[in-house]
């Protein structure tokens, strides 16, 4: 500040000269130098914290994307770059993306095979298969439970049983329909795609009628039941969606239905 005040005191009155009138000067102008040492402090400091804080941001993203998600975040067995992202873009069709990403990218797939949209479907119709397989037994576990207490519920449980082994006789007939004579894959036709749709649809509609009939029974394991077989519902429903959609999908990677 001194020197800031001789450079305005250039061609004045030296101190020297006049110390009364210095003296006079440094009292008037002692509060505001101290008032602009302090703001020039202040903003000194936030500047410095915007640096702190700015920094702190930066690492953190940089770290978040370098690690990625956790290992128990990932699929069993991730397929490779391209097929993951083919099966993405698929899933995009379906109400449950995420399920249906999962559930195909946990099957004991081939990381070297090259995924097109009737493969992807195949492999979603196989997940809805497995999952509903687990399922067939839960009735019974609940049947065995109830059997002296809720003579309703084991009745409805007992359709139950019945209609997930219907269900499940559905979804193979859909299995069936991919394969050929000597067992692989083959393209599928407009008939093959609409029956596949009509097996899956009635395989949905056994889970609902389950439910339908514990709910008529006014049966207590009913949100039991609905929340066990949510699942498998969510998996069917991915098949069926990548049916229905199937002439978009493969638009979307520049193929024709057979």
């Amino acid at each position: 500040m001194d020197s800031i005040n001789i450079a305005k005191g250039y061609g004045k009155v030296s101190s020297l000269e006049n110390p009364t009138a210095t003296t006079h000067h440094h009292r008037q102008n002692a509060p505001s130098a101290c008032r602009k040492r302090l703001i020039a402090i202040v903003i000194a400091s936030i500047i410095i914290l915007s640096i702190v804080i700015a920094a702190a941001v930066v690492a953190l993203i940089h770290e978040s994307i370098t690690e990625g998600p956790e290992e128990d975040e990932q699929p069993k067995n991730s397929p490779n770059p391209s097929n993951s992202d083919s099966i993405h873009t698929v899933c995009t069709f379906t109400q449950f993306p995420d399920s249906c990403f999962k559930s195909i990218s946990n099957l004991s797939i081939t990381p070297t095979q090259k995924f097109d949209p009737e493969i992807i479907y195949s492999l979603s119709l196989k997940a809805a298969i497995e999952e509903l397989v687990n399922l067939t037994s839960f009735p019974n576990t609940l049947i065995h439970k109830y059997n002296r207490t809720e003579p309703k519920t084991v009745s409805a449980l007992n359709d139950c049983v019945e209609l997930f082994a219907d269900g499940l006789s559905q979804l193979r007939n859909s299995e069936e329909a991919m394969k050929g004579n000597n067992g692989t894959a083959i393209a599928m036709t407009e008939l093959a795609m609409e029956n596949m749709k009509t097996w899956t649809s009635a395989a949905m509609t056994d889970l609902d009628t389950c439910i339908d009939g514990l709910e008529e029974m006014e049966s207590t394991v009913v949100d039991e039941v609905k929340m066990r077989v949510q699942k498998s519902k969510e998996y069917m429903s991915n098949s069926l969606a990548i049916l229905s959609n199937m002439k978009a999908i493969l638009d979307r990677f520049h193929l024709k239905l057979h």
